[in-house]
């Protein structure tokens, strides 16, 4: 059966993988299946260089066996100084490894604030991109990250454009800086639910960001991010993995 992001009745678990070995990646999603994860997410911005051969990133795919992969390649970290043509390439490489969905951040070939570019020639590379990605058997999620708070209107405008250009899931990262911003956070996500076709997951950082992505998927969002421990390269937001599974098996989801 084809691993795949869609058509799927309950949110997966994401555990998020960065780390700067190929090792330390297989021996984290091991843990992370075994510990209950339903998806590994593996960002190859923090992966050292020498281990991003098609051998070594095949067999780091295959640790998550029958599970999807998320796949991003970001800009920054290791990946400083590449240009968004080589950033791609590294998207249709980890296809080619195994990966099931792909990132392909809303700026790509422009870079722009909330990541977002409106840039027509830009726009038309990144169908282009998503075209090629759909034919070689992949999924697309595009993403935004914007880091502030948006207002409802807002974000739904941005997932709209997202989806217009092809992404099979959108993606939105805004903030909440007050209980106020979180509780509203909370009900884009039922308009979200409402006004796309698509899957979303819709995230927020902040100083009010955990309960948005504590329960977030009993509001529509399709997965969970998480980490399955907290290192120096993780960062404040995403619960822990034995979180996520308390609380998924409090929402009965």
């Amino acid at each position: 059966m084809k691993k795949s992001f869609l058509n799927t009745a309950t949110p997966f678990v994401t555990a998020m993988v960065q780390v700067k070995t190929a090792m330390q990646a297989e021996i984290r999603i091991r843990n992370a299946i075994a510990d209950g994860a339903t998806a590994i997410g593996v960002q190859m911005s923090f992966l050292e260089k020498q281990y991003r051969t098609e051998e070594t990133l095949s067999s780091v795919f295959a640790a998550a066996e029958n599970k999807p992969v998320y796949f991003t390649n970001y800009r920054g970290n290791l990946n400083a100084g590449a240009t968004d043509e080589e950033l791609t390439d590294g998207l249709l490489f980890g296809l080619k490894c195994g990966a099931t969905l792909v990132d392909l951040m809303g700026d790509t070939f422009d870079p722009s604030p909330e990541e977002l570019t409106t840039d027509e020639k830009a726009i038309a590379k990144q169908r282009k991109l998503i075209d090629e990605i759909h034919k070689k058997g992949g999924e697309v999620l595009m993403s935004s990250h914007v880091y502030e708070f948006r207002n409802a209107e807002r974000v739904i405008e941005i997932a709209l454009e997202q989806q217009r250009r092809g992404a099979d899931i959108v993606k939105i990262v805004t903030g909440a800086n007050t209980q106020e911003e979180e509780i509203k956070n909370l009900e884009i996500c039922r308009l979200l639910k409402q006004e796309l076709k698509v899957p979303f997951l819709f995230l927020s950082g902040g100083k009010y960001s955990y309960l948005h992505r504590a329960v977030g998927p009993a509001l529509g969002v399709c997965m969970w991010l998480c980490f399955r421990e907290y290192d120096e390269f993780t960062y404040p937001g995403p619960p822990l993995l034995s979180d996520v599974l308390k609380i998924k098996q409090g929402l009965k989801l």
